[in-house]
């Protein structure tokens, strides 16, 4: 069985790939110096003209994109097509003013779900397979792309989405999934509630699982592994720049390949924005070659990561980013959400007219991420009758669930009990990060 699903391109040799990149690149600053304003009032401001570009390293001169960019642009200014040739709109949780907007023309699409086929072909996928998507199909990108990519490759698709983890299971045991594709923390709920149904995982179809959405490391992949008897498989993917397909592992799991025909990837520092060599830890920088509706030239991802293009056992010729192993600005990641906390401060001022000092805790219960936020009480803010306070608190959990699209846990402490000292009392506390029992 094979596990590359496009030898042409994934198999390329550098030379040629990066004369096809070199190529794709120059069209696509053409297109955007044409078409985005932000793009050509950047260029202008440096006196770069898309002429200017005859190789790969001259791409370091241009300016970064940001998702403060993106965020101003809300929500068209960013496309290059009109919207008449836009057939799909995702949307990426944004700074506290605006989300992103990415649009989609039709040709975006066939790549999105080529690119996705790639990487669950190279971890086994096949037309034989029950493909179960426990993503959340919304607005957010991850359920769809990953729905079309296993339709490219001609599996059967079952759009589970996320939640009633025991409908979950009962459809793992009853059409027979072989293949999971969810968050790695729901990859483990849906691991306790097998165990709590009384189901033998061994008795199940489940062969493989691609997951993606949050971080994670080796720890939860041998308890992913473990306790479903299967091979658990990491991808990358980001909103802003297509979504799941950016990268993804090989059967050697020793890094995601990036699908580098249609991405270019840099590694950079983040404080100074010099650009590292191969193989040291930076944040990770992404400009697109094919997209037509929404390209983005050297969008700052905020993930860290290292790039890696020695020769892999697979046979691709792609280079590799290693697992992410954390983010260099504010975002936080809960269920596969990007939130910025200073967003969870504007839905606040939103709902009480005034901003409280808060804090927001991220933590993980029964395999599960949560999102916790603190908040002093203040006479401006509450009422003396208890059931007032109810209804804020109320008011304010379906504001983020509706906005961030995460339910929140709310606490209520007394004023004064949270510093404004970042040192001391930092406005995210992630618990995430401690050692997991496997």
């Amino acid at each position: 069985m094979t596990t590359i699903r496009d030898r042409s391109h994934e198999c390329m040799p550098r030379d040629e790939l990066e004369q096809l990149q070199l190529e794709r690149l120059q069209a696509t600053l053409n297109r955007v110096y044409r078409n985005v304003r932000f793009y050509k009032k950047s260029f202008d401001a440096i006196g770069f003209v898309p002429e200017d570009l005859d190789d790969l390293a001259s791409l370091a001169r241009l300016p970064f994109t940001t998702r403060h960019d993106l965020g101003r642009a809300y929500p068209y200014e960013m496309f290059a097509v009109p919207l008449r040739e836009v057939v799909r709109v995702h949307v990426s949780s944004g700074t506290s003013e605006n989300p992103s907007i990415v649009g989609y023309t039709a040709n975006d699409l066939k790549h999105w779900g080529e690119l996705v086929a790639r990487l669950l072909t190279a971890a086994g996928v096949t037309r034989e397979d029950v493909v179960q998507v426990a993503f959340n199909y919304g607005l957010f990108t991850g359920a769809f792309g990953l729905h079309y990519g296993a339709e490219q490759i001609g599996a059967s698709v079952v759009p589970s989405s996320v939640g009633n983890t025991l409908r979950q299971v009962k459809i793992l045991k009853d059409y027979r999934t072989t293949t999971l594709v969810c968050t790695p923390s729901y990859a483990l709920r849906i691991a306790e509630v097998v165990a709590q149904m009384g189901v033998d995982p061994k008795m199940l179809a489940l062969k493989q699982g691609l997951f993606g959405g949050e971080p994670w490391g080796e720890e939860i992949r041998q308890a992913i592994e473990e306790r479903l008897y299967i091979k658990a498989y990491d991808n990358y993917g980001l909103s802003e720049v297509m979504g799941p397909g950016i990268a993804g592992e090989c059967p050697h799991r020793a890094g995601m390949h990036v699908s580098e025909d249609h991405f270019i990837a840099e590694i950079i520092d983040p404080d100074t924005g010099k650009v590292l060599q191969n193989g040291a830890t930076g944040e990770l920088v992404l400009t697109t070659v094919t997209k037509e509706a929404f390209p983005v030239i050297r969008f700052r991802t905020g993930d860290l990561t290292s790039l890696d293009d020695s020769p892999c056992p697979c046979g691709r010729t792609l280079a590799r980013i290693s697992r992410i192993s954390g983010r260099c600005d504010e975002i936080i990641i809960v269920k596969g959400v990007n939130i910025y906390p200073k967003a969870v401060g504007a839905i606040l001022d939103a709902v009480t007219g005034v901003e409280p000092a808060y804090q927001l805790v991220v933590g993980r219960e029964d395999a599960r991420d949560f999102l916790g936020i603190r908040i002093e009480v203040s006479e401006a803010m509450f009422f003396d009758k208890m059931e007032s306070q109810r209804g804020v608190v109320d008011r304010l959990r379906k504001k983020v669930r509706d906005t961030l699209g995460v339910t929140p846990r709310i606490w209520l402490v007394e004023a004064g009990s949270i510093r404004r000292d970042k040192e001391t009392a930092p406005m995210v506390v992630d618990r995430r990060r401690r050692p997991e029992a496997s």
